[in-house]
């Protein structure tokens, strides 16, 4: 079982690539070592935003799925596999398979890992939480979500901070208006976890997403004067906070992906892909 002694994470036995039957549409990315720059725009006609609703609702779909089968005892290679199959049965292709090298169809990022996680050969055990971060691509646009989950019985605080990460991306998402800044989103997110004195993840921030895995566009979970591009009816991105028992401060695995908190503190996250509209935003990431 990959953990030290100390019961933290290390790195544990990855397995090989998962197939993809050829009739599934592959993105550009895939087979390449970096996605092409992303030219086209945040904002997408209404033909497209349902197109991006039913990739956004594999995702969700898989995500809820996966959720009902993690148990202690379970691996997260396993519950990659669950997502993997139940994307391929629906005909879209796991957008994280390939993308930049990353090797599996999901992203399981288990107590003190912030985001990025690899499926392997963890055991998940009670006590744990576990976050699970799909994209499906379909129509040649994605839909990105993730969840994080309780495995067995958690402590309370734990349970609290998961309650709470949700919370904050409900009030993210609620704070969205056409002719607002992006950065509104994280002013709201932030002082709302500044009242538990959550640490505030900042390097790894929403993004927006359709055409594109990431475009380009960020989206703060922070306080901050920076990224000032303004919503428009039809934008899509991403909210998806990071809150931290501890520290937002972070460390990378040597595998290139893996993130942890510094002071190995626990972490939840949660996502939506989000469409901006007349009277606020609309969640495109729906089961």
């Amino acid at each position: 079982m990959p953990r030290d002694s100390h019961g933290h994470l290390v790195p544990g036995v990855i397995s090989p690539l998962r197939s993809v039957p050829k009739h599934i549409r592959r993105p550009e990315y895939v087979g390449k070592s970096e996605p092409s720059p992303f030219t086209g725009s945040d904002v997408y006609p209404p033909e497209t935003i349902e197109l991006i609703r039913e990739s956004g609702r594999i995702a969700a779909q898989a995500v809820a799925l996966v959720g009902e089968n993690i148990r202690p005892g379970v691996t997260t290679e396993e519950l990659d596999q669950i997502a993997h199959d139940f994307m391929v049965a629906h005909d879209a292709y796991p957008s994280t398979l390939g993308y930049r090298g990353f090797p599996k169809s999901l992203c399981s990022s288990v107590n003190e890992v912030i985001c990025h996680g690899i499926p392997d050969d963890t055991v998940l055990e009670s006590g744990d939480i576990v976050n699970i971060d799909i994209t499906a691509y379909k129509n040649q646009v994605h839909g990105d979500s993730n969840r994080t989950f309780l495995v067995g019985d958690v402590r309370q605080e734990v349970v609290d901070l998961v309650d709470r990460t949700e919370e904050a991306l409900r009030r993210g998402i609620k704070s969205i208006a056409p002719g607002r800044q992006v950065n509104v989103i994280g002013r709201a997110i932030e002082s709302y976890a500044k009242r538990f004195g959550y640490g505030v993840v900042r390097d790894f921030t929403g993004h927006g997403v359709g055409g594109a895995f990431h475009s380009g566009l960020i989206i703060p979970h922070y306080d901050t004067d920076r990224f000032t591009e303004v919503c428009e009816v039809g934008m899509v991105f991403t909210i998806e906070p990071m809150l931290t028992l501890g520290t937002a401060n972070w460390d990378q695995w040597d595998d290139g992906w893996t993130i942890t908190t510094k002071d190995k503190s626990i972490t939840a996250q949660f996502e939506h892909t989000l469409v901006v509209t007349e009277r606020g935003a609309e969640i495109l990431t729906l089961p």
